[in-house]
């Protein structure tokens, strides 16, 4: 269970991301630079934090061994994770990125055939249930949304869904446990700044420079989102690493992301509450992350022993 409050805890920072994005965006700034600040922000954040605790050496030692595949897995786990996120707030509300970034609870259950593993079909059908809370959430609103809100606030919010726990996971088996979540983290961070620097450089020769709003709401994201909530989440999935259903059930979690981003929006930009059809999602929601979670403790039935012709004659 510790696993699981550490994922909920995450849950709740990681909707500062949605909220403060489409802040952002609604104030006038520019995605870019709230994708590429993000990240920028947090390197001398991170670098501090694994230098106190004496981590940095085995961090380098261990991106040493295997540097393109940081790069890679980096660039999939942040780069087409928060660019593709940050790009959709431009296109929709908070709570409609928040909605249908839960595609990730199954997506985490789907990536399980390339690590060698089952999927995990009874955490499986509770994230469907989990899904369903969502859609429910969204079906009024979902109704005056446009075609290009559609396709630019979904479709890229679908590709970062499923890139994420794709990095993360392949990070988790490249490194087996040798480095902490701090030190994953910063690598990971320090790994994918290649992206966000171009990413930066575009931003400046095509939106121009961030405004000081833009900055502080950047490095409040940086804060909340980047660090504490990732952390938090790469603690959760350590944790459990080695049981895909308890994984499934860990990223399961973040549903309640959906919750935490209506509430945010009601107390920063002053949303109206919401409506019956999206508090009866929200209750579903719940349900569905409780009973995963009971799904993912249940133990296994031992198989029936087969008899020996023999035995049966």
């Amino acid at each position: 269970m510790k696993a699981i409050v550490l994922g909920i805890v995450a849950a709740f920072f990681f909707a500062f991301t949605f909220v403060l994005n489409r802040a952002m965006e609604l104030d006038g700034g520019s995605w870019i630079w709230s994708a590429s600040l993000r990240y920028l922000f947090m390197v001398p954040f991170l670098l501090l934090i694994v230098a106190i605790r004496g981590n940095l050496r085995p961090l380098w030692q261990e991106m040493r061994k295997h540097p393109w595949q940081w790069l890679l897995w980096s660039f999939v786990g942040f780069g087409l994770f928060y660019a593709p996120l940050s790009f959709a707030a431009a296109y929709g509300p908070g709570w409609l990125i928040a909605g249908t970034w839960q595609i990730t609870i199954i997506a985490g259950s789907l990536l399980v055939p390339f690590f060698g593993q089952r999927i995990p079909y009874k955490g499986l059908a509770m994230s469907v249930l989990i899904l369903a809370g969502v859609a429910i959430m969204q079906l009024h609103e979902a109704k005056m949304l446009g075609a290009a809100e559609v396709l630019y606030g979904i479709v890229p919010v679908v590709i970062g869904a499923f890139a994420y726990p794709l990095g993360n996971r392949k990070m988790m088996a490249l490194t087996s446990g040798r480095i902490d979540a701090y030190q994953r983290v910063l690598g990971m961070t320090l790994a994918s700044l290649p992206f966000w620097l171009v990413l930066a450089g575009f931003g400046v020769t095509t939106a121009g420079m961030p405004s000081m709003g833009q900055l502080a709401q950047s490095l409040l994201v940086a804060i909340t989102s980047g660090i504490i909530a990732t952390v938090l989440f790469f603690q959760a999935t350590d944790l459990v690493k080695g049981n895909p259903v308890q994984l499934a059930a860990v990223e399961a979690t973040q549903s309640a992301e959906v919750v935490f981003a209506v509430l945010l929006e009601i107390a920063i930009l002053a949303a109206p509450l919401p409506s019956l059809w999206s508090g009866t999602g929200m209750l579903v929601v719940m349900i569905g992350m409780v009973l995963h979670s009971y799904v993912s403790h249940l133990p296994k039935q031992p198989s029936a022993p087969v008899k020996s012709p023999s035995a049966a004659s």
